[in-house]
């Protein structure tokens, strides 16, 4: 029962799969640094120091590798950027068949 549960999950994760919008980029996360901020590699080939916004702060759990989508800030939107949404590995396998990744 709880596997069939889990399974039904993933499937109702991977149909509703979040996608970046126009000024969102997807990245990979780096470094760890203290305080919820990372480094993250973004697929326009920057490097970013994000961080966490406090209302999803304590939400999700973000290690080194993971595929994040970033939001740059509109100053310094090179250097600097919040972590909007994590995906988990059955959303990034599915990032990689689209072509995404």
């Amino acid at each position: 029962m709880v596997v069939e549960e889990e399974y039904e999950d993933e499937e109702a994760a991977l149909r509703r799969l979040r996608l970046p919008k126009d000024d969102e980029v997807l990245g990979v996360v780096e470094q760890m640094f203290g305080g919820s901020r990372m480094l993250v590699r973004c697929k326009d080939n920057k490097l970013r120091m994000v961080r966490i916004p406090g209302k999803i702060k304590r939400r999700i759990w973000i290690k080194v590798g993971d595929v994040v989508i970033v939001k740059p800030w509109k100053v310094q939107g090179d250097k600097k950027g919040d972590v909007v949404w994590r995906y988990t590995k059955p959303q990034v396998d599915r990032l990689i068949n689209m072509g995404l990744l």
